[in-house]
């Protein structure tokens, strides 16, 4: 048994040698039309090169710093606001961390607030989706339908009045953008520098839209992260001014009274009754006015606490990095699949001959 599967396993390799002889011969005996075929696609590969488009890359780096509250004095003075029934806000927006910020870029929310936002194009003001529709030759097959010629995306519009048809074309260019031309994520997990790349044809749209997202993210997680403390000094102020006004009409109330009481006969202390409430009304206020504005100014310094530092290190500068398919790599790779793909197909149409 071990013999003849010995001899079998010797004749498959002799007739794999022979078999590769044969396709040699034949390959050989059709160089011309390899050879042909290969110019015919190094040309494609040289034209194709000459065609596309350089793709240009804007880069933009930031640092995040994030303070938490609780320690030190900040968090003794959160502690007396609480035992006064008051929240100054916490560490609110938690959500926004790690992994989540970079996600938050390439949500569909902020790349669409981004490509809606204005710049300033050769003197006139555009949005960055008519600079991306522009760039892509969009226009061009638009006009032949009606109801997409009148089409336009006016910069910092109102969302909700968008068409289904305006509603589809931005998601076609989220899509695009967030598949090859977005790119969020930090160089190394020890390191808390986020960097954005975005690629494009046209260099002024990365570089204006690389910007353009780093801000409008930036706000967003500024008054995410920092709303419930903005709530709280916002309260604690209506209540300051609401208190203050309340006691400026008991003091006045007191001079009031004050007056009617004047030279008032020592026998008649009933008339002084409304002077003493109103006395009253002024200690309760000036007590409570006191307490408000400790809360107040805690809550300040909580909102200051909670409001995060966006750093931006490094901005994209033009002119910005180029990728350009060559013409010697269009020559080669164009010259070698088509010549690749000539063999493949001489060899099959040989063989389907044969059987």
């Amino acid at each position: 048994m071990e013999k003849k599967s010995i001899e079998n396993d010797e004749i498959s390799l002799k007739e794999l040698i022979v078999k590769v002889k044969e396709w040699y011969v034949y390959l050989l005996s059709q160089w011309k039309i390899i050879v042909l075929v290969g110019i015919v696609g190094a040309a494609l590969g040289v034209t194709y090169s000459l065609i596309k488009k350089p793709i240009y890359t804007a880069s933009l780096s930031f640092a995040l710093e994030d303070e938490k509250s609780g320690g030190g004095g900040l968090g003794s003075a959160l502690g007396l606001a609480s035992s006064f029934g008051l929240d100054l806000g916490g560490s609110g927006g938690g959500i926004f961390t790690g992994s989540n910020l970079t996600e938050l870029f390439k949500s569909r929310s902020m790349v669409e607030k981004t490509l809606l936002s204005s710049v300033n194009l050769n003197g006139r003001t555009t949005s960055l989706a008519e600079m991306y529709i522009e760039n892509n030759d969009w226009r061009e097959s638009w006009d032949e339908d009606p109801k997409l010629s009148k089409l336009k995306f006016l910069p910092n519009p109102d969302r909700k009045h968008f068409t289904r048809i305006q509603d589809s074309i931005m998601g076609v260019m989220f899509n695009n953008l967030s598949k090859s031309g977005l790119t969020v994520g930090q160089k190394d997990k020890k390191i808390s520098i986020i960097n954005i790349d975005v690629s494009s044809s046209n260099e002024l749209f990365a570089k204006y839209f690389c910007e353009a997202l780093a801000k409008e993210v930036g706000q967003f997680y500024i008054e995410t992260k920092s709303k419930k403390a903005r709530m709280n000094m916002a309260i604690l102020e209506r209540q300051v001014d609401s208190i203050r006004r309340e006691l400026n009409g008991a003091i006045k109330g007191v001079a009031v009274a004050n007056d009617n009481t004047f030279n008032l006969n020592p026998a008649l202390n009933v008339r002084r009754a409304p002077s003493a409430r109103r006395q009253v009304d002024v200690q309760a206020n000036t007590a409570i006015l006191t307490e408000l504005v400790k809360q107040s100014e805690l809550a300040k310094v909580t909102l200051r606490k909670e409001t995060p530092l966006i750093q931006v290190i490094d901005r994209p500068i033009l002119p910005l990095p180029k990728i350009r398919f060559g013409k010697a790599k269009g020559l080669i790779i164009g010259g070698f699949l088509s010549g690749l793909l000539t063999v493949f197909i001489l060899i099959a149409r040989k063989e389907i001959k044969n059987i």
